[in-house]
């Protein structure tokens, strides 16, 4: 008997093979053999259209011990590939774990998940109960409710109430969360509120404990899984409710490989499982907040913080008149603010949203600029290991001290990163226990030691990037400093306004959650512009409201879908070529209009030049299954690789 079967690949179809031995259904998982190697694949629905095609049938192996996958996920994958333009194959790459033994099974190492301590018993305000009650009455179906929360109003603390009532009914939950570094801390505050171990799921995991995971998943004996993005895929036997945290944040987006957003496919995913899906956020982002007002989506509002704390206020130090001294960062009135912090034993945080030293470089000798080799961009320069490292392609090399007449160079370090920062404060405040809070710290095996360290003010100064303000509580941070806020506001990206509100208002909202007074500094040249006043509005639904309108004015998203397309390749002039001829096939078959081709903001990346499309339709339109099959015959180019980027939010 023949049977299709999809593998984890690149085709778009799934492949015949005879099952005359083994008996199969729909959504087992099988091992097959596919040219000298073996693949785990599953039964799928149909074959492979193409008829004409004469090719040996092989028997497949065996049929893997794992519960067969559900046609709830199965009509997601197929969903997922048609709306991303993503070949079915590497649909099916993201669900499966690996070509190994998955069925694999260790019980010892599944029953933490079910050991159960004493949890605590947290008394809701009338406020938190109120929005409980919201978002658990007729939960027993697909609806998206969002819980929109003051920072530090105990948002955690209200979906946590409706998956206890999902997980008591028997189903399994998914939670996920924008950063990794956000996981270890996460799951100290489940086992406080539950009493066991929810499943933590992302790229730092090792391989036999996502087997272990996989598997849990799959037999449902694990009942909760916190996870980043690929957590979506995993093959869950019972899925009751799915919550995403940070809604908002730009890092739910998938920007390589297989692009997508995680928030708006997981509201897919809970369709498809007609299961309810929260979304959490301080301030929505505008597609959210477009729901919201349009009655698509249900909501709910917390506006009191933990025990009545006010949210911190803010004070602009005009740099036109506190002159900052040659190469520093940091003005006298603000080390003057600072001290009385200090004094007052509040915890104070420098934010500055560049990772390094300096993000250039200039020899003012030989005038050399060091910029990467690979992408038509600057290297950033980490004084710590001397390094000069390209945060695209990862080149690194090292600092050499010398111009080419064999003097040593006179560099100018331009722009501050958090290193620089730390330098600049550890002078001004030489007796004060400092630490970095970036990416490059806190993912690290020492990140959950720091943590306590700031927790119990054995830290009284952190130089923090953008990670800080995604969902940490330090109880004695009470003051915040924005080096470089009219840096931080430039950009050409169409969501830059929204994403800088999104950034400041949850910053701010690390400050005073304890009910200590607190304060958010600005470093700042342009007073006379109301951007600050923008974004560090107490009700930020005034600027949204704004936002929304100027949108639909000039027919941007949500109003219209853009779809990018990025041609790159090693040679400059065929993908130009290429893009032209790209864009004379969509004028011609899609009812859209095609902007460009032009030059990528980014030229050009690990050695790639890079051209982009953009396609602008009506959000009505369907366009994505005519704009895969003109791509169909475009993708098999050898020279020229095809990125397609459905919904961007970057325009790098």
């Amino acid at each position: 008997m023949k049977i299709p079967i999809l593998l984890p690949n690149i085709f778009d179809h799934p492949f015949t093979y005879n099952s005359s031995i083994i008996s199969l259904k729909l959504g087992d998982y099988v091992e097959v053999p596919f040219g000298k190697s073996k693949k785990i694949g599953i039964v799928w629905d149909e074959f492979e259209k193409n008829k004409n095609k004469q090719y040996l049938i092989k028997n497949v192996i065996r049929k893997l011990q794992i519960p067969s996958l559900n046609l709830e996920t199965i009509n997601f994958l197929k969903w997922f590939s048609e709306y991303n333009i993503v070949p079915i194959g590497m649909s099916l790459k993201l669900h499966l774990l690996s070509n190994e033994a998955i069925e694999t099974q260790n019980n010892e190492e599944l029953e933490k998940y079910n050991k159960y301590e004493k949890p605590n018993k947290i008394k809701l305000s009338n406020e938190q109960l109120n929005s409980v009650n919201d978002i658990t009455i007729n939960d027993n179906k697909f609806r998206v409710h969002v819980i929109q929360g003051t920072t530090g109003s105990g948002k955690t603390i209200v979906y946590f109430n409706s998956l206890k009532k999902k997980i008591k009914e028997g189903f399994q939950g998914l939670i996920l969360l924008p950063e990794i570094g956000l996981t270890g801390e996460f799951q100290k505050k489940f086992k406080e509120f539950f009493g066991f171990d929810a499943a933590i799921w992302h790229s730092s995991i090792t391989k036999k404990n996502k087997k272990i995971i996989w598997n849990g998943i799959a037999t449902g004996k694990i009942k909760v899984l916190i996870g980043a993005r690929s957590s979506l895929f995993l093959p869950f036997s019972n899925l009751g409710i799915i919550i995403v945290d940070e809604e908002h944040d730009q890092s739910y987006k998938q920007d390589e490989g297989v692009i997508y957003n995680a928030r708006d496919m997981a509201i897919s995913r809970a369709s498809f499982s007609n299961i309810p899906i929260n979304l959490v956020t301080a301030v929505p982002s505008i597609e959210t907040f477009d729901n919201i007002k349009k009655g698509k989506y249900l909501h709910s509002r917390l506006y009191k913080r933990y025990l009545d704390a006010n949210l911190p206020n803010h004070e602009i130090i005009n740099l036109n008149k506190n002159n900052l001294k040659n190469s520093l960062w940091i003005s006298d009135k603000t080390i003057e603010k600072v001290k009385n912090h200090l004094d007052k034993n509040d915890q104070v945080l420098f934010f500055v949203n560049r990772r390094g030293f300096a993000p250039y470089v200039l020899c003012k000798k030989c005038l050399k600029v060091h910029t990467c080799p690979n992408c038509s961009i600057n290297l950033v320069y980490h004084k710590k290991k001397e390094n000069l490292i390209c945060h695209y392609c990862g080149y690194k090399k090292k600092l050499i001290r010398k111009c080419n007449d064999n003097k040593n160079c006179e560099y100018v370090f331009s722009g501050p990163g958090v290193e620089r920062i730390y330098d600049e404060v550890k002078k001004i405040f030489p007796d004060k226990k400092i630490t970095i809070f970036s990416s490059d710290t806190m993912n690290k095996k020492s990140s959950s030691e720091i943590l306590e360290k700031i927790k119990n003010n054995k830290i009284q100064i952190l130089i923090g990037t953008q990670l800080i303000s995604k969902g940490f509580h330090f109880p004695n941070l009470n003051c915040i400093v924005v080096i470089d806020i009219d840096l931080t506001l430039q950009g050409h990206d169409l969501k830059a306004a929204e994403k800088n509100l999104q950034l400041y208002h949850q910053l701010s909202g690390r400050a005073g959650r304890t009910g200590k007074p607190a304060t958010v500094y600005f470093q700042t040249y342009n007073i006379k512009s109301n951007v600050v006043s923008q974004i560090t509005n107490v009700n930020p639904d005034i600027f949204l409201e704004k936002e929304l309108i100027l949108r639909k004015k000039n027919n941007l998203p949500p109003f219209e879908r853009f779809i990018s397309i990025i041609l790159s390749g090693k040679s400059e002039k065929k993908i130009e070529t290429f893009a032209y001829k790209l864009k004379d096939k969509l004028e011609k078959n899609l009812n859209a209009k095609i902007l460009g081709p032009v030059i990528a903001p980014i030229f050009k990346i690990n050695k790639n030049f890079r051209f982009r499309i953009l396609i602008r339709s009506k959000k009505t339109q369907k366009i994505q299954k005519h704009l895969s099959n003109i791509l169909s015959n475009f993708k098999n180019h050898k020279e020229i690789k095809l990125a397609v980027d459905v919904d961007p939010i970057s325009f790098n």
